[in-house]
């Protein structure tokens, strides 16, 4: 790999105009084109401390060894130039979009002769109308077959349309009028296009014209008392309209957009856009795209030159509806109005029927990167591969099978717990995930808690874990432990699912039983690799507790989450995986599943810890005696101020419990009233 200062241009021979630019690796091929409305401070930032850069584009700038550039008179040229050469050269840094499918659309090849109506699927052909896309075929053949009765266009196929003609006689749709059949002259080339044309017009929205013309015919055909044609007209508009209630009205008659929307996560986005025509969806389509270095506005950029570079004037609306305005809006508009040969409006909608549009496509959009994540964490081939890429990056004997992540969630230091979560062969195992209440050290002679950070609590929760992971292996004879290996402290673990702390609730077994209850030993499976959710503080404070333990079968890594960097112990650089690496993709699941773990743990002791009462914390002092105590008394204030026996005047409370209720209350602060901080009400 080059360094960028061999190949860095002079700050004085880049222009300040307007321009599009190419890097080119050692062979010459390009890797990534780029524009800019001023070409020397965009180039120049390429050439900065490489630290400095995002991964990605540290990895670009020194796979490429020369930069070019190409100046243009204004940032529509250069917008244009730029899809020009992105589709030329597909350049393997630039984003990539990729539908989820491949969606079906109906065609009329208006090209042709005698224009076709048919499901096509793939690259658009030039001299072809499409319309949709469609979810799926069937749907375009449903509809397809409803229109025929009025446009009855022809749909067969170049080897049948010639058989029929050479024949002379149509198919079974000439003789039920569902084709014109232009193959035995019934019409000739422009009349059948002209059926073409309308049912066009009809498909783009241009609807009222059509069901009026067949109304004012019906009437005449009654009028002249022609019942039999007027029966077939009063069909045809039943099929039309039958066509068009298969597509929601969302909008107004009049309005033609296409509504875009974005759902995002540190690797992948997943976008949707709804084609609204005469305020009637016509279609949808959605892609997944690698995020890499883009933010939110440069992959509405991309995305809009992507849908609309290669389209018809007629395929572009009046309104595009984004959910953030593209780098250069501006020029986005102007070239998208050019295209189209009227004014574009490019916006984000905020209030009415269009926003709640957008967030109903936002919905979907969420839905269909969830749907991508499932089936790709689902593959089989995925999970293997991203088992062996972990192997490999991080220098593995074998692939991690059972992988252990561990994360902290507090607030300013209150209320601190972690969570474990465990994948075996890539694959989440809920029944292994643990909660931990972290404790902290004491301070002083008042013996409270002080607060605790994210490194100490890491390394509290780690020793705790395989503690008990050594007492648990040694009871079953699977670890001699050597001399000196600190045991015998209670290692607490959360339970499984939603249960309490210390409870392991109705886990399956997992790894050796322990004999003497039955039950599953906890932490007597060790992990093949440990991951934290940190970087190099939390690594080397995990590694410490892993070496006073004298465990070392247990890989370790931390992956930091600002630019997704896998940490390895005492090393000061850490490793880049590449971003679309299926090992990274693995660890980001592993570390979010633990933050969701971890923090709804938290919450659930926040909002405990919110409606406590003084009388908690008392020994034999449970709900329905605290309950009664404050019936008889009427609040704690009144029985601060009692003797013993007056609290042993309430039914359930003996002479030893009243002792201890005195003592416990003598001892605590000056008296505050418990209130859940939710609703403002004071609870005693």
């Amino acid at each position: 790999m080059a360094h960028p200062s061999t190949y860095r241009p002079k700050p004085g021979e880049i222009p300040t105009d307007p321009g599009v630019y190419r890097f080119r690796d050692a062979h010459g091929r390009v890797i990534y084109v780029g524009k800019a409305k001023s070409l020397r401070p965009r180039l120049s930032s390429y050439f900065q401390d490489i630290t400095a850069l995002h991964p990605r584009t540290a990895t670009m700038v020194t796979t490429a060894a020369s930069v070019e550039w190409t100046v243009v008179r204004t940032e529509v040229e250069a917008l244009q130039l730029e899809y020009s050469w992105i589709k030329e050269f597909d350049p393997r840094f630039n984003v990539k979009y990729r539908d989820d499918k491949s969606y079906p659309f109906l065609a009329v090849t208006m090209g042709e002769e005698y224009p076709r109506a048919q499901v096509m699927r793939g690259a658009k052909r030039k001299g072809t109308r499409y319309f949709g896309p469609y979810g799926h075929a069937w749907a375009i053949r449903e509809t397809l077959d409803l229109l025929l009765r009025v446009f009855p266009v022809r749909t067969c196929s170049s080897g049948v349309f010639k058989r029929a003609a050479a024949s002379g006689r149509p198919c079974l749709l000439g003789y039920i009028d569902k084709c014109s059949a232009p193959c035995v002259g019934r019409v000739n080339a422009d009349e059948h296009r002209a059926i073409a044309d309308d049912f066009c017009d009809f498909m783009t929205g241009n609807t009222t014209r059509f069901v009026k013309r067949l109304e004012t015919r019906m009437k005449d055909a009654a009028a002249e008392l022609d019942f039999e044609q007027a029966a077939r007209l009063r069909d045809d508009i039943g099929a039309l309209s039958k066509a068009l209630e298969k597509q929601s009205v969302v909008l107004g008659d009049a309005t033609d957009a296409d509504v875009f929307a974005l759902a995002d996560d540190d690797l992948e986005a997943a976008v949707q856009v709804f084609h609204v025509r005469g305020g009637r969806i016509r279609g949808q389509r959605g892609w997944v795209v690698e995020k890499e270095s883009e933010d939110l506005p440069s992959l509405v950029e991309h995305l809009l030159l992507q849908v609309y570079g290669d389209a018809e004037r007629e395929a572009i609306p009046r309104e595009v509806l984004v959910p953030t305005l593209p780098t250069d809006p501006e020029a986005v508009t102007e070239w998208l109005s050019s295209v189209r040969g009227s004014a574009v409006s490019v916006r984000v909608p905020q209030r009415g029927d269009k926003r709640t549009l957008s967030e109903t496509v936002r919905r979907n959009a969420e839905q269909s990167l969830a749907r991508h994540k499932v089936a790709r964490a689902g593959d089989l081939t995925l999970r293997s591969k991203a088992l062996q890429e972990l192997q490999d990056y991080l220098g593995l004997d074998d692939a991690p099978l059972r992988i252990e992540c561990y994360d902290v969630s507090h607030v300013q230091g209150t209320n601190v717990v972690a969570s474990m979560v465990v994948f075996e062969d890539g694959l989440p195992r809920k029944s292994e995930y643990r909660r931990f209440i972290v404790r902290g050290t004491t301070s002083g002679a008042d013996d409270e808690p002080v607060t605790v950070d994210d490194t100490a609590a890491m390394r509290e929760v780690l020793t705790r874990r395989f503690r008990r992971y050594l007492e648990d292996a040694e009871g079953t004879g699977d670890l001699d432990l050597a001399s000196g290996v600190v045991g015998g402290a209670t290692a607490e673990g959360g339970g499984s699912g939603s249960t309490d702390d210390d409870d392991d609730g109705d886990a399956s077994p997992s790894g050796p039983i322990d004999p003497e209850t039955g039950r599953p030993r906890r932490f007597a499976y060790p992990p093949s690799l440990v991951v934290v959710d940190g970087g190099l503080p939390q690594v080397n404070a995990a590694q410490a507790v892993l070496d006073e333990l004298g465990i070392e079968e247990v890989a370790l890594v931390g992956l930091a989450k600002r630019l997704e960097e896998v940490w390895l112990p005492r090393d000061d650089h850490p490793v880049i995986l590449p971003r679309t690496s299926e090992g990274l993709y693995l660890l980001q699941r592993l570390r979010d599943e633990a933050h969701r773990f971890a923090i709804t743990f938290h919450r659930q002791r926040r909002s405990k810890a919110m409606t406590t009462s003084q009388l908690d914390g008392i020994p034999g002092l449970g709900a329905s005696r605290q309950k009664a105590l404050l019936r008889h008394f009427g609040s704690v204030k009144r029985l601060r101020a009692a003797d013993e026996a007056d609290i042993m005047a309430v039914p359930g409370i003996g002479p030893s419990l009243a002792s201890a209720i005195v003592t416990h209350l003598a001892q605590g602060a000056a008296p505050e009233p418990a209130v859940n901080l939710t609703t403002g009400e004071v609870l005693e």
